[in-house]
């Protein structure tokens, strides 16, 4: 293709904003188009109770460089903050159990901690012991979370531990994620070692330091300052379709203008993008609406201090599918940010839907509160009723990474590449779901349209 001189970002969340800053890093022209209101997509900082409090996700993987690299760029560095406690329980039948120690996704690596968290039956117990025993057998191709897992250590596991935290993040079923595109420390546990448990304890030994980080005031800024450094950050301007001739892109604005460039970086979710290049790249446009997503409401509760029966003594709680509650999860956010004590009330986020169960996002604000309240106090045994809340709303908001799903990713680029040089897609629909993840894939596609 032609030498790139105008990039035009669609879609003004991490990914875009990112994207925008190492393109224009490169020295390009880098246009900016978002659809809504404002900058940030899913990272979004709101008040409540006189606190900031996220609306989407609060942390992200510290494990991994490129977030962190990202904000000491931006010199917020010296404002990373680590979740206060790391420890999370899980809501199985009538009680809370704590998730064991020393786990992978779940995947338990230690024999103790399982034993004491009473979250298996004895006979849980014994069947994830034949893991140390039994012959090594083919993933196969593309191996669900579930298949690889269930093998090896029993449907236990897969429900009570691997699904609430594998499908918890994803939004997903683990008998349907593929395990390398959302587990890849798994897969990589299986290949290493006949057993799981022995090959994923050999990748833990050298861990060490916080798993996520947040950032002091919010993640809201960290789009503030890349979206400060955007040149031309076109709000409020959504694209409909994107032509070509000439070996220049034509996006069609509404409002206008329309916009020129000589490559895209479509950020925007695959069902979004896969109308935009339905006219450049029929074959494209095929493999994006085959990725289907689901739908996640954020439900943050407010309640005086008199309303607990006990001290919440950890990050959170999650709660496994097979239970059938409401809620999926349950942040106790003033416990996992002491900084949020300050609006002297204690602050509860749930998470409500996945991929299968539409009831969160199907019912009205006045009723979602009133369900996730009464399975709260039934779990934490509250006494009063929340004084505040704070719903998001996540529609189609959860890319789902079924098995073949990194197959259909190849087939976009693979399809782009052919029909349409130097469009490319990024972000949360492709190539990781975490804030991390769509800081590399935005870098990725910047290094793609300068070398």
């Amino acid at each position: 293709m032609a030498e790139v001189r105008r990039v035009a970002v669609v879609g003004g969340g991490i990914t875009g904003l990112a994207a925008a800053r190492f393109l224009g890093q490169a020295g390009l022209d880098v246009t900016v188009l978002e659809a809504g209101a404002g900058p940030g997509g899913k990272i979004q900082t709101r008040e409540l109770a006189g606190v900031p409090v996220e609306a989407g996700p609060d942390t992200f993987l510290a494990r991994v460089p490129w977030a962190v690299e990202l904000c000491r760029e931006l010199g917020l560095g010296d404002e990373l903050v680590a979740p206060a406690t790391g420890k999370a329980f899980l809501w199985i039948g009538d009680r809370l159990r704590p998730l064991p120690e020393r786990h992978v996704l779940g995947v338990p690596t230690a024999l103790v901690p399982l034993l004491r968290s009473g979250v298996l039956t004895p006979a849980g117990v014994g069947r994830a012991l034949l893991d140390l025993v039994l012959p090594k057998a083919d993933l196969g191709a593309d191996p669900t979370v579930a298949a690889v897992v269930g093998r090896r250590m029993g449907r236990e596991v897969v429900d009570r531990l691997v699904d609430p935290l594998v499908g918890g993040i994803n939004a997903g079923r683990a008998d349907e994620l593929s395990l390398s595109a959302t587990a890849p420390a798994i897969a990589a546990g299986a290949a290493r070692s006949r057993s799981l448990v022995l090959g994923l304890r050999q990748a833990k030994a050298g861990a060490g330091g916080p798993v996520f980080l947040g950032l002091a005031g919010g993640l809201h800024r960290l789009v503030d300052r890349l979206a400060s450094d955007v040149t031309d950050l076109r709000l409020g301007t959504r694209v409909s379709a994107i032509t070509s001739a000439a070996g220049i892109y034509r996006l069609e604005c509404t409002p206008g203008p329309d916009a020129d460039a000589d490559a895209v970086v479509l950020t925007v979710p695959s069902f979004v993008a896969a109308r935009m290049v339905a006219t450049v790249s029929p074959a494209a446009a095929d493999h994006l609406a085959r990725i289907r997503h689901a739908s996640v409401v954020t439900a943050t509760l407010a309640y005086r201090p008199s309303a607990l029966a006990r001290p919440l003594d950890g990050a959170g709680m999650l709660v496994p599918r097979i239970e059938g509650r409401l809620i999926t999860a349950c942040t106790w956010s003033t416990s996992k940010w002491p900084a949020l004590a300050a609006s002297g009330l204690v602050l509860l986020r749930a998470s409500s839907g996945r991929d299968g169960d539409s009831r969160a996002i199907d019912m009205d604000d006045d009723e979602l509160v009133r369900g996730v309240h009464e399975e709260l106090a039934e779990a934490l045994g509250l006494a009063e009723k929340p004084v505040d809340s704070l719903l998001s709303r996540w529609p189609r908001g959860f890319p789902q990474y079924v098995a073949g799903h990194q197959e259909t990713v190849a087939g976009i680029e693979a399809a782009l590449a052919g029909d349409a040089p130097g469009v490319l897609v990024a972000g949360a629909s492709y190539r990781g779901l975490g804030i991390a993840a769509c800081i590399e894939q935005a870098r990725r596609a910047a290094t793609l349209l300068t070398t």
